[in-house]
């Protein structure tokens, strides 16, 4: 589904990504894990275009996407929810979430509606709240509208950055279920975390970014039992 191959990007004459060389699958949760600064959140930007690559090549669906421009990407099917949730603050709860199903208006009203339906499945709070403002919204609650308004667009691909971001642990196994979920219902996630045992633990495969290069990548089980993903990244305890 999602095929990127040497790419390098970063900003102005600073490179922070460095020959990048990764590959998503239909039906997978695939989660990059790295400490702050590894290049994590340039990569999503570069896939989703506010950032443009340098070099190499992404392509996503047999589709290039190096070059296009930010606005078109999520008509063909790859969304963002991108870190600090960005909800628009003034607007209620339901508005964002017809903002987030813009890209499919033309599919009809009764299309937008089903949709609505399944977001307010996912996550009942957004329908008891669905007239609030999104500003005035728990920071939990907030990370919810944000995943339902990408996930309007009817995406192919889901890109997450950072999701357990400032939430408590109980939010964040939340989160995680719902992700869990959306996999087995057969959507596809992109996952970049920085809880790296909560990703690695919800994941089919990964890649742990280290100052804008992979270094490890593999199964998320072998991750896991990795000792030196282990000791930079999970704490010197095996993980059971």
């Amino acid at each position: 589904m999602l095929r990127i191959r040497n790419v390098e990007a970063g900003y102005g004459k600073l490179k922070v990504l460095k020959s990048i060389s990764m590959h998503v699958d239909p039906g997978e949760i695939v989660t990059i894990i790295g400490a702050n600064g590894a290049g994590k959140t340039t990569l999503l930007s570069t896939i989703s275009g506010l950032i443009k690559a340098a070099s190499g090549e992404i392509s996503f669906k047999g589709r290039n996407l190096r070059g296009t421009a930010a606005s078109l990407i999520p008509s063909f099917g790859c969304v963002m929810v991108p870190e600090g949730r960005q909800v628009f603050a003034t607007m209620s709860v339901e508005e964002n979430l017809l903002l987030g199903g813009h890209v499919i208006r033309k599919e009809g009203k009764q299309e937008l509606a089903r949709l609505l339906d399944y977001q307010y499945d996912l996550f009942p709070i957004l329908k008891e709240r669905n007239s609030q403002l999104a500003g005035t919204l728990s920071g939990g609650e907030q990370q919810m509208l944000a995943m339902a308004r990408a996930l309007m667009a009817k995406p192919s691909l889901l890109m997450m950055d950072e999701p357990s971001t400032g939430l408590a642990p109980i939010i964040v196994k939340g989160i995680f279920d719902v992700i869990v979920r959306l996999r087995r219902e057969g959507n596809t996630v992109l996952l970049v975390e920085q809880n790296a045992k909560a990703a690695l633990g919800i994941a089919d495969r990964g890649y742990v970014l280290e100052t804008g290069k992979v270094i490890v990548q593999g199964p998320a089980k072998d991750l896991l039992d990795n000792r030196d993903v282990q000791r930079a990244y999970l704490g010197r305890e095996k993980i059971e």
